[in-house]
């Protein structure tokens, strides 16, 4: 699940808003699919959402990174489509 191949790009509003609260550092409940498709959560503050070989990522302030397609809501908001 590492390629840019298997990418699947979130909602350009979804990501404006994790922006927002890396910025406003707001302690945010995660929830997302590790590598092994088990859902996972923790709080944590957004420190980074960036992009890397055309695969989009957010960093927590705990030094975990999540691939964005592997979100599936952040403050109980719910990525678009999942």
């Amino acid at each position: 699940m590492d390629s840019a191949k298997d990418y699947t790009p979130i909602d350009c509003n979804y990501y404006d808003r994790l922006e927002a609260w890396a910025t406003t550092k707001t302690v945010s409940l995660i929830v997302y699919r590790d590598e092994a498709g088990e859902q996972k959560s923790l709080s944590a503050k957004i420190v980074d959402v960036y992009t890397q070989n055309k695969v989009e990522y957010l960093k927590t302030d705990t030094g975990k990174v999540i691939r964005l397609d592997a979100l599936i809501s952040v403050n109980d908001v719910p990525v678009p489509g999942k």
